[in-house]
């Protein structure tokens, strides 16, 4: 039974004005949000209804699964899975979507450029969100956001210069339902992990050891009730190793001067989002102080605030293929910003190359020694 408490009102015209006054001091719109106390969903459905400031939202009604499915017609649009930290952006057709699970729950999008992994019990509110162009000559664009029962973002949909507008138009009007009334509650305190000493770090290793896919890892921690960095905190040594923070810059160019194909991972409450194949244009950039580290290709861009990593990880998950290593980089507050492997396709050995590339990161200890 849940316990989350809803979260406080406040007068919709208020919202809309305040939120107003924020976007246009350049602020994002979950940080807009935020700054009014609210979540971004909170904020978004306040824009539902007859008022005359942007954007204009309008409620979407599921299936989402058979939302995702009719996007098929609508050629390229761009996918955006975030959390705090990273922003992951692809673009391509919603293609080869599927369910899987008990009520379909969980869902799977294995399209050429668009590749998820979607935990639809995480859904909870839709909507089609309509933004005014900066310039009055230009016609305004038309997203689809979904959000988790806190407000969060869990994924988002953007047209794109190539996009059926008419076909997209199409499904925001079938999928339409002034009727839902969403209403956002404020999420559930993070589990505290159990203490090292209270994990049996034997049969953790043990357990480990003995995996065969990558995918088993998941229920390893869920049955060693042990916490991602918790476990690989009591496997260092043996199947993992802390990385320098500044291990993703040295990464990513490299992977791109050596021409190392590469699967990024960015997840939300409700979508991992994947990219797989070569990077090439490797961009860090102070903006406002904050300090971003940009992939900036063709199809393909991730924006990840090399600031907030506390730190990374060199990770060796055994499977029936051989050894398969990611790098995977947390926040301040513990959460995972971003896992990295090299591209491969199940029941392929992992690349020698990404192997390498990996197995040459400087190591924390050796950056503190210097």
């Amino acid at each position: 039974m849940s316990t989350l408490t809803p979260l406080p009102e406040m007068n919709t015209e208020a919202i809309r004005e305040k939120f107003n006054v924020a976007r246009q001091l350049g602020k994002r719109a979950k940080d807009a949000a935020e700054s009014l106390g609210l979540s971004e969903g909170q904020a978004v459905a306040a824009h539902c209804g007859e008022h005359s400031y942007p954007p204009k939202a309008v409620p979407l009604r599921g299936s989402w699964v058979e939302l995702l499915q009719a996007l098929a017609l609508c050629g390229p649009l761009l996918a955006l899975t975030r959390n705090e930290s990273t922003v992951h952006e692809k673009t391509g057709i919603y293609q080869k979507i599927s369910t899987m699970g008990p009520g379909g729950r969980m869902g799977l999008a294995l399209g050429d450029d668009i590749d998820f992994r979607l935990f639809f019990d995480q859904w909870h509110a839709g909507f089609a969100v309509t933004e005014l162009a900066a310039n009055p000559q230009n016609r305004s664009s038309i997203s689809l956001q979904f959000f988790d029962a806190s407000g969060k973002a869990v994924h988002k949909i953007f047209q794109r210069d190539a996009t059926d507008r008419d076909a997209f138009a199409d499904v925001v009007a079938h999928y339409t339902d002034p009727a839902c009334g969403y209403v956002f509650r404020r999420a559930e305190a993070k589990p505290v992990p159990l203490a090292d000493a209270s994990i049996d770090a034997a049969a953790l290793v043990k357990a480990w050891t003995g995996m065969k896919d990558t995918h088993d890892f998941f229920g390893l921690l869920k049955t060693h009730n042990v916490e991602r960095q918790q476990s690989f905190r009591l496997t260092e040594g043996q199947f993992t190793q802390r990385l320098a923070t500044t291990a993703l810059g040295d990464l990513l160019v490299e992977a791109a001067f050596d021409g190392v194909p590469i699967m990024v991972f960015v997840g939300s409450p409700g979508c991992i989002q994947i990219h797989t194949g070569p990077v090439k244009r490797i961009e860090p950039m102070n903006i406002r102080g904050v300090q971003w580290l940009n992939i900036i290709d063709p199809g393909f861009n991730l924006h990840l605030r090399e600031d907030s990593i506390a730190s990374i990880w060199h990770v060796e998950k055994p499977t029936s293929d051989g050894v398969v290593t990611s790098i995977e980089a947390f926040d301040h507050d513990g959460e995972l910003m971003a896992m990295f492997f090299g591209a491969r396709k199940p029941g392929k050995p992992e690349r020698e190359d990404w192997r390498a590339l990996a197995g040459k990161l400087p190591h924390l200890a050796e950056t503190l020694a210097a």
